[in-house]
């Protein structure tokens, strides 16, 4: 069984998108939450999905769900604090109806651009590895500062990658992971994928999608939207050429 753990329980401070959290704001007249969740609802390989939601926003995403016929749904619970607290919240939920050797896809609910092939790609190298996260190389640079101004050390770019979503992991891995962290009281991995490193493992790595974008900052709305307005464009002039209008 394969199932799909969405945390979207953040506020968007960074979105300073005021009283509407970032995963709930449109685009294209839908919600970017509602356009992540498609994603795993339309894949074949994808049985069931659990939400980890902001608590006082959890009616809206019901009514959302029944709206666009998502059907793959099994639990709305309430998000943490924080985003891990959030994945927790959701691990355990998928543990109550799952075995050892079943995989769960953790993502962030601000991932409305993820395609069939990464999701493919992650539930078999999951199969394979027992983990498996997407990432991409850097393309940039990397300085390291403790306080922002001042730097002494730098990173070599090819070894350096960006983490993505959705990250694959059998449920006694991520189960094991999380008990783990309360053992040695991690409280707060930025990631999945972290959590394990901190933990001393190592996790599988697949390469991601560039296009594959985490809405966070107001710049990303702005190229989420960008990507939908050339996408109508391309079908309009496609349109155009084939009956000459």
């Amino acid at each position: 069984m394969v199932s799909a753990m969405l945390f979207a329980g953040g506020s968007g401070s960074r979105m300073q998108s005021m009283d509407i959290p970032k995963q709930f704001l449109e685009v294209e007249g839908k919600s970017i939450i509602i356009r992540t969740i498609e994603h795993f609802e339309k894949h074949p390989d994808v049985d069931k999905i659990v939400i980890a939601c902001k608590e006082d926003w959890i009616e809206e995403l019901n009514r959302q769900i029944a709206r666009y016929g998502i059907k793959k749904t099994v639990a709305v619970i309430k998000g943490g604090d924080t985003g891990y607290q959030s994945i927790h919240n959701g691990v355990l939920r998928v543990a109550e109806y799952s075995g050892p050797k079943d995989i769960i896809l953790i993502c962030d609910g601000v991932r409305p651009m993820l395609s069939e092939k990464l999701i493919s790609d992650c539930i078999s190298l999951t199969e394979q590895y027992q983990s498996a996260v997407p990432v991409t190389p850097s393309i940039d640079s990397l300085l390291y500062s403790e306080d922002g101004e001042e730097c002494s050390k730098s990173y070599k770019r090819s070894s350096m990658f960006i983490t993505q979503a959705p990250q694959g992991y059998t449920m006694e891995r991520i189960l094991w992971a999380h008990r783990e962290a309360e053992k040695r009281n991690i409280r707060n991995p930025v990631s999945s994928s972290e959590l394990f490193i901190e933990l001393g493992e190592s996790v599988h790595l697949y390469m991601g999608e560039r296009n594959n974008i985490k809405v966070t900052t107001p710049e990303d709305l702005e190229t989420l939207r960008a990507y939908f307005y050339y996408r109508h464009y391309k079908e309009f002039a496609t349109e155009v050429m084939k009956y000459g209008i």
